[in-house]
């Protein structure tokens, strides 16, 4: 699953009063316009009311230039218009909003004094090109090449998170294009200040005289937003967007039912797709780590540049785009619908993106307003709810060396490993980790062949992290038969497998028995399975419905046919944690009073982490604590499964800025979780539907000696995004055992080796 970002913002345009006199520019007037205070209040409400994250500033260039314009400011307490802009980002951040402004040209003073109370800040270069100057840019001084970059490199000496990029179109040659591309890169590398570039299509407009493009941009949001989710397009909104030829380009800057290419003015020029994708390719040459946008309302191709390699669409405006009114954004909804197909996630992202979100790039007054609202946002490094000091340099050395020993860390220990960064540190764990290994489980690297059934997916809990619960009436629910059910039954029994195991949603209409029946069920048609089955919160559900204790229930479903119990659920034990990403889910005092049950009723259940996500290091050391203390308690757990989060399918995702998890940062918490465990829990499962083959073969040298099952048929993970697949064949965990120079064993669900693979094959000649 591949990404795409965008921000919920909402559009100020403060003033359209310009100095500049660009010719393609409808949105600026030579008008004294300014909205008053109160006017500023009361659009600030409507944001908040519309539920958006990022005021979007938008204004004319210096409009104080106008001396009605200077005279209303002045009224109203301010010396100059960036004064009145800081007290419009003053009253967004009280609201909990994050101000991102594109004022034009600025002097360096008042790129610091928009520095206290933005979050971002942005100026397009548009072109290199000097020669605009005699054309488009006539009469604009402050469209001088010269003049705009001495603004974006003032703003990355200011260490101010900053987007630029380029208008396309405008009379521009290819290769100024580029050239505009490698100024910014120069910037860039210069400062490291740049954190997306824009890729904008030049589209001709009507002009506005005597209307306000604020209202008439709202009026064609309202009306697209509104329009089929599967188009976006509504009868009413602006369907004639660019068309493909023959060729396969179409030709940019024609969109809207009014727009032909005689509509396009002598001074422009013809842009094709083709143009359009050299573009992304030479931003992301130049800049690879810099996001690229690309418009989603000027031209409908945008999903074949997000194909070619763009990763952003933007503000996806609540109230209009207010430089091209009669264009709307379609809805984060419609995006979603139309990215799908094509194996894309739009995620949902602030207007500063994720690695700017530090005291060295950002003012504290505004950090403390992610802090407060979008902590969620904030990397891994931190997730911004405490302010612990970092951990002090030697405590993750020593850990390293008394986990060596099997020893039990402390809290403060545990949180040094998973908060280390180090590259040194972090290859003594990965050291420590496989001699613990090798010391509990040799050097067989096993795996299970097994199948997978989720019955249901229809779920009442509604967890932030999952892509797989469904509510009764959505389209994606279902409910397996009894027909398909054996038929699954029997494709394990066919395939080999030695278990099933069952895990579905929380359904309302599920009563203890019908659980038990899925287990009769699969034991009259195969008694020789093994079942491994119902998560501690499908047991807690269970409970609830039968008025009957867990250790009642665990009898019930072991007439029934349990043979084990998978210890899911479990996401984080941490009740913090827990209330965030899923406040309907059992606490972590009930989780432990299942799996204990199952445990005095003669089960043996594995254990789980769901990491990645956002989990501080010192919760994740909680949790090993209490898996650690848990299985010195009772002896019953067989098994550690870490369960990296997949965010692309998940509110987490989509809504809280959470991304996925890097393969570094994977294989060093597979090591922490090794370590943590100590001699307690022999065996440390790598999930592959999580982190792919290629990562769970090279977690073999990390402390894990488990690659899992078979699975046959994986939902929870697909469902969430993974794109890693639903089902392996033994020969393929076999290899990757293999690969990394281990002995592969197939093992039942309890360890019991059924087969050792000594060495390979001779392979007969070609």
């Amino acid at each position: 699953m591949r990404r795409v970002t965008f921000s919920r913002n909402h559009t100020v345009s403060l003033s359209r009063t310009c100095r500049c006199f660009c010719k393609y520019c409808a949105f600026a007037t030579r008008q004294a316009h300014i909205h008053d205070p109160e006017d500023v209040e009361r659009k600030l409400d409507e944001a908040v009311r519309r539920n958006t994250k990022e005021l979007l500033v938008l204004t004319g260039e210096m409009p104080e230039v106008n001396p009605v314009v200077a005279e209303r400011l002045r009224s109203w307490g301010h010396d100059d218009f960036t004064s009145y802009v800081v007290w419009a980002c003053e009253r967004a951040l009280e609201r909990g909003m994050l101000p991102h402004t594109n004022l034009g040209v600025l002097s360096r003073e008042d790129l610091v004094r928009l520095r206290q109370v933005t979050a971002s800040q942005g100026l397009m270069l548009e072109s290199v090109s000097e020669r605009l100057m005699e054309t488009v840019h006539a009469g604009s001084p402050s469209k001088h090449p010269a003049r705009r970059m001495e603004t974006i490199d003032a703003a990355g000496e200011l260490r101010i998170p900053f987007t630029s990029g380029i208008l396309v179109g405008i009379g521009e040659t290819e290769s100024e294009r580029v050239a505009s591309l490698e100024a910014i890169a120069a910037s860039h590398k210069r400062h490291g200040h740049i954190q997306e570039v824009i890729l904008q299509n030049f589209v001709p407009h009507p002009r506005y005289y005597g209307q306000e493009v604020a209202d008439i941009a709202d009026a064609a949001s309202t009306n697209r937003w509104a329009a089929s989710p599967s188009t976006g397009i509504s009868s009413a909104s602006p369907a004639g967007l660019p068309g493909g030829g023959a060729d396969g380009v179409a030709t940019l800057g024609q969109s809207g039912d009014s727009a032909h290419p005689e509509d396009t003015p002598g001074w422009a020029c013809r842009v094709t797709l083709r143009d359009m994708k050299r573009l992304i390719g030479e931003a992301r040459r130049l800049m690879p780590d810099v996001g690229i946008q690309v418009p989603p309302n000027l031209a409908d191709w945008w999903d074949e540049l997000v194909e070619a390699g763009a990763t952003d669409l933007g503000g996806l405006s609540s109230n209009g785009d207010h430089i091209s009114p009669e264009h709307p954004f379609p809805s984060p909804h419609q995006v979603r619908k139309r990215l799908a197909p094509r194996g894309y996630a739009l995620s949902e992202r602030l207007c500063v993106y994720p690695r700017y979100l530090d005291p060295d790039w950002m003012e504290q007054g505004v950090l403390d307003v992610v802090k407060l609202k979008y902590w969620s946002f904030i990397p891994r490094r931190g997730s911004g709810r405490g302010q612990e000091t970092p951990p002090e340099p030697r405590l993750a050395p020593r850990a390293v060396e008394r986990a060596r020993d099997g020893e039990p860390l402390t809290e403060d220990e545990l949180t040094a490993l998973f908060a280390e960064t180090r590259p040194e540190v972090i290859e003594e764990m990965r050291i420590a980790a496989d001699e613990l290994r090798a010391e509990l489980a040799g050097e067989t690297a096993t795996f299970v062949v097994n199948r997978n059934v989720n019955f249901t997916n229809v779920c009442v809990v509604g967890c932030a992290f999952c892509g797989f619960g469904q509510g009764k009436r959505s389209p994606d629910a279902y409910e397996v038969t009894e027909e398909d059910f054996a038929a699954r039954i029997a494709e394990a029994i066919e395939f080999g497998a030695t278990e099933i195991c069952m895990q579905g949603g929380i359904h309302p209409d599920y009563s203890l028995e019908d659980y038990g029946r899925w287990l009769r069920l699969a034991k009259e048609q195969a008694p020789q399975l093994h079942l491994h089955a119902f998560s501690p919160m499908e047991v807690h559900f269970m409970c609830e419905r039968s008025g009957r204790s867990p250790a009642q229930v665990f009898d019930y479903l072991l007439e029934c046919g349990l043979g084990s119990t998978p210890g899911t659920a479990a996401e984080v034990l941490d009740d913090g944690v827990r209330q965030r990403i899923s406040p309907n889910k059992l606490p972590v005092a009930r989780w432990i009073e299942i799996i204990e049950a199952s445990h005095r009723a003669g089960l043996r259940s594995t254990s789980t982490v769901m990491f990645g996500h956002i989990e501080e290091p010192r919760e994740l050391a909680r949790h090993m604590r209490v898996i650690r203390e848990l299985q010195e308690r009772t002896g019953g757990i067989t098994e550690f499964v870490p369960l990296s989060f997949i965010p692309f399918n998940t509110l987490l995702g989509r809504t809280h800025g959470v991304e996925e998890i890097s393969r570094a940062e994977n294989l060093k918490h597979t090591a922490a979780f090794r370590l943590a465990l100590g001699r307690s829990i022999t065996n440390l499962q790598a999930s592959w539907v999580k982190m792919g083959l290629d990562a769970a073969t090279e977690s073999l040298r990390w402390g894990v000696n488990d690659l899992g099952g078979t699975l046959m048929e994986e939902n929870i993970s697909r469902m969430a995004g993974s794109q890693h697949g639903v089902r392996l064949e033994p020969e393929q965990l076999i290899d990757a055992a293999r690969a990394a120079g281990r002995v592969p064993a197939q093992r039942t669900t309890l360890y019991e080796i059924v087969q050792t693979y000594e060495q390979e094959p001779a392979r007969q000649p070609a």
